[in-house]
């Protein structure tokens, strides 16, 4: 008789990315009336909605898995009335606008799964990076970078987290357990499968889980590409 302890499969609601929905001119990565469950993913289209911009979206054409229902995110990055802004998707709730120029965000879901890694499929299309902010000046003119990571977390409570105070940093972060970052260097030629190694820093239950998906990682340094463009699509954990 098994005396082993059961992994338990946990995934998170709409990795797929399949259901949007639409309040307004904004998108968004859950459905219309969605639950607090099911509003895992949001991105920072609320923000901007005064200008009608979004940039992140449902995508339905060219998708990684076809089929009816199906759909992608589209990420993108572009110059915006008072900044550069950088496409994102992540787990969390955007919160609002800070000073113009920042957000204030819920960072991470409630979660208690210890996969070994993150897969999907991405398709990136970089632009050349045409704003760029100290200390990040001499990336102008170069190919604009892309990023996809998973962190797990023991928080006691989700982290809030406003932008304007300087970019935050898991590994200064005392509650880590876990992390796997994915950097996007170059253009593909359509989909192509990921999977991102997770790796663990200490024996403890997760208690959030973060993904962040960046379609210009530089973008809290105000750096990057108006022309970018990235396709995420099917994401999964791996036990």
């Amino acid at each position: 008789m098994c005396l082993c302890p059961v992994i338990q499969a946990q995934q998170l609601y709409n990795m797929s990315l399949d259901e949007w929905s639409k309040q307004g001119s904004s998108w968004n990565p859950f459905p219309k009336d969605a639950t607090e469950e099911q509003r895992v993913w949001d991105s920072a289209n609320r923000g901007m909605k005064v200008l009608g911009i979004n940039t992140t979206m449902p995508e339905y054409e060219h998708v990684a898995v076809p089929g009816p229902g199906k759909a992608a995110a589209k990420i993108v990055s572009r110059n915006v009335t008072w900044c550069f802004a950088a496409g994102s998707l992540y787990t969390g709730h955007f919160i609002r606008v800070v000073k113009l120029s920042g957000i204030e965000m819920d960072n991470g879901t409630p979660f208690t799964g210890r996969p070994k890694s993150l897969s999907g499929y991405y398709h990136y299309l970089p632009g050349i990076i045409n704003y760029a902010k100290e200390p990040y000046q001499s990336m102008k003119g170069k190919t604009d970078i892309g990023q996809i990571e998973v962190a797990l977390y023991d928080w006691p409570e989700v982290l809030r987290l406003v932008t304007n105070d300087g970019p935050y940093d898991p590994e200064a972060d005392s509650h880590l357990i876990g992390r796997g970052v994915l950097k996007l260097t170059e253009a593909t030629d359509g989909y192509v499968h990921f999977e991102i190694r997770i790796e663990y820093r200490r024996e403890a239950t997760p208690t959030y889980v973060g993904i962040s998906i960046l379609s210009s990682a530089l973008g809290e340094y105000y750096t990057g590409s108006s022309h970018t463009v990235l396709y995420v699509d099917e994401l999964q954990f791996n036990y």
